[in-house]
């Protein structure tokens, strides 16, 4: 709660709206984890989106173009997910829901992975289990199941990720409705990742002169360091602006709290 308060403040700081972080957002998930309390499902690399009953939107709270076939599918109460358009594709997932003119043949490619009911009753197993008979059209609930073990997770996590999969979720099976970066909800992923607010632009040198070499950010903690790797060329010629959220992975923290060896990854998706 406290990092969730820090990030809303961080954001304000920085002219971003606090209604992205309404949804639940998940922590990272220790190694050795026992995942016997949890419902897990596979980690789907797409966008967020939230569906209020007539419109969807992003967690920024601004509206998706979405295909008037694609929203009838949808039923009218209120569901929580991932646009997805299969493993590895992000990158096209993320260009074809940012358009402000929807292209059919596009969506036509695209479901809507569902994992919480906003307004549901009882805890998450309940929920849940209400979710899977929303199944159809557009709508594909995410599937849960209880794992024994962590070596049932990891062969699980290994399984997934080999296929192409980005890694694992794990909700408590009794958890209540809740919103906002909470340990009710884990993500379990070979390298680890988090999100950071962008506050400089540290200029390249050699063959990056006159573009970005690393962007200095922020933590909802506090905690400032600098992103110099993992940058597309294009990303280094017009980079994240200050204020914008970006997503990184790290291996580990050190006593300090700073991420080790961490890379960019991507802006985050909250559009």
């Amino acid at each position: 709660m406290l990092a969730r308060r820090a990030l809303l403040a961080l954001l304000g700081s920085v002219g971003l709206p606090a209604a992205a972080l309404e949804p639940l957002l998940a922590r990272n998930a220790p190694p050795g984890i026992d995942p016997r309390p949890y419902l897990v499902s596979e980690k789907f690399d797409g966008v967020r989106a939230l569906w209020d009953g007539k419109t969807l939107k992003f967690r920024s709270g601004r509206s998706v173009a979405v295909p008037a076939w694609f929203l009838a599918e949808l039923p009218s109460q209120p569901l929580d997910g991932e646009l997805w358009m299969g493993r590895r594709s992000f990158d096209a997932l993320s260009a074809t829901v940012r358009r402000t003119q929807p292209v059919d043949a596009e969506w036509r490619l695209i479901s809507y992975r569902v994992f919480e009911l906003p307004a549901g009753e009882g805890d998450f197993e309940r929920r849940a289990a209400k979710l899977a008979t929303l199944a159809g059209g557009v709508v594909m609930p995410v599937q849960q199941q209880r794992l024994n073990s962590n070596a049932e997770l990891r062969a699980l996590l290994k399984q997934v990720v080999d296929a192409g999969g980005e890694g694992l979720m794990l909700h408590r099976a009794d958890a209540p409705l809740a919103s906002g970066r909470s340990d009710l909800l884990l993500k379990l992923k070979p390298v680890a990742d988090a999100e950071a607010v962008v506050v400089g632009h540290e200029p390249g040198s050699g063959r990056f002169a006159g573009q970005l070499g690393a962007l200095e950010v922020r933590t909802p903690e506090g905690i400032r360091f600098k992103l110099g790797t993992g940058f597309s060329e294009a990303q280094r010629r017009d980079p994240p602006p200050i204020g914008s959220i970006v997503t990184y992975r790290y291996r580990d923290l050190t006593p300090g709290g700073k991420p080790r060896f961490a890379s960019f990854l991507r802006v985050a998706e909250a559009f």
